[in-house]
């Protein structure tokens, strides 16, 4: 038998082995392509890129490279759902990172790290139910403001909508989609936006019920920001934030979600508000949550969770 010192070696030399290929992994981003039918008979089809959780610094350059090549899907959307800096050095790589983009149609909300700087937080809180309830609330008053207004005003000049608690539209050519967002839950910033007039007409996108196709956009997908979109009539919502759990194992996946999505909607395509994801609903809303591209510049690592982007391709329903 081995003797405990062995042991010892080996599962310290496991440990290391697992944490170097962790910092790999985070450097590893990987396009998905998802088509989700959610359009009615009769449509044609739009291709939709979903950029979340950027977390850019002055030295992820690799990472604004990266985004600038996703130019070459030739999305007809781009939706964007925040925390795009980690420090405001990241401001002028993520002019660059989306520049290629702002002449597209658009829109986005605001993460929490598109308005305070990231802090070290020990990486045990997440595994708390509500990871903000260990905070300390002189602690989090006094961390530094990120230039949030400059974050917005890049993305707002390139033609961007803004939905940070609003409504609004975009024209994709000649088509109209209906749009919808609010500011960033974790920090109970969102409001959602009263009703508006209902806007028809032959140029509206229609959904999978006859409707006029609504996107929603929040960026940490709290289950009553998702209640409501689905209440307002939203074909798909997109969200960001829990990095996919960035740490997961094989064979049970994420560990945690850092909100009160459940862990099977981590990352990807769901229904909502279906019992279980993947559900045959054919009246819940579309779902898709970002596993995002960065990390927090203190726990750069991702176990079984690349980075990744998004480009969805909305088909008709069968």
């Amino acid at each position: 038998m081995p003797s405990a010192r062995t042991a010892l070696l080996g599962g310290l030399s496991a440990g290391v082995g697992l944490l170097g290929y962790s910092l790999v992994e985070a450097r590893m981003p990987v396009l998905r392509r998802v088509d989700v039918p959610v359009l009615a008979p009769g449509q044609r089809p739009l291709r939709i890129l979903h950029l979340a959780d950027l977390h850019l610094t002055d030295r992820t350059e690799a990472r604004v490279a990266w985004v600038r090549s996703l130019v070459g899907t030739r999305p007809d959307v781009v939706v964007n759902t925040g925390d795009n800096l980690s420090f405001a050095s990241g401001l002028e790589p993520l002019a660059r990172a989306l520049e290629p983009f702002v002449h597209l149609p658009g829109a986005f909300v605001m993460g929490d790290h598109d308005y305070r700087t990231t802090v070290f937080k020990l990486p045990t809180r997440y595994l708390r139910r509500d990871p903000r309830s260990g905070d300390d609330p002189e602690h989090e008053a006094a961390i530094e403001a990120l230039p949030w207004q400059e974050v917005r005003e890049l993305q707002t000049a390139g033609g961007w909508t803004d939905l940070t608690n609003a409504r609004g539209a975009l024209m994709v050519g000649e088509r109209r989609i209906d749009l919808v967002g609010v500011d960033d839950p974790h920090v109970d910033r969102d409001e959602f936006p009263t009703a508006a007039p209902a806007v028809d007409g032959d140029a509206a996108v229609r959904d999978f019920a006859g409707r006029p196709l609504r996107l929603g956009l929040v960026h940490a997908p709290y289950r009553r920001v998702l209640d409501a979109m689905a209440g307002d009539g939203v074909g798909i919502a997109f969200a960001g934030h829990t990095h996919g759990g960035q740490l997961c194992l094989p064979g049970y996946g994420a560990l945690v979600t850092n909100c009160d999505l459940d862990r099977g909607r981590v990352s990807g395509l769901s229904r909502w508000p279906d019992a279980q994801p993947g559900g045959r609903d054919a009246e819940a809303m579309f779902l898709h949550v970002s596993a995002g591209l960065g990390t927090s510049p203190y726990t750069p690592v991702r176990l079984a969770c690349r980075p990744e982007a998004t480009l969805l391709t909305l088909r008709p329903a069968e």
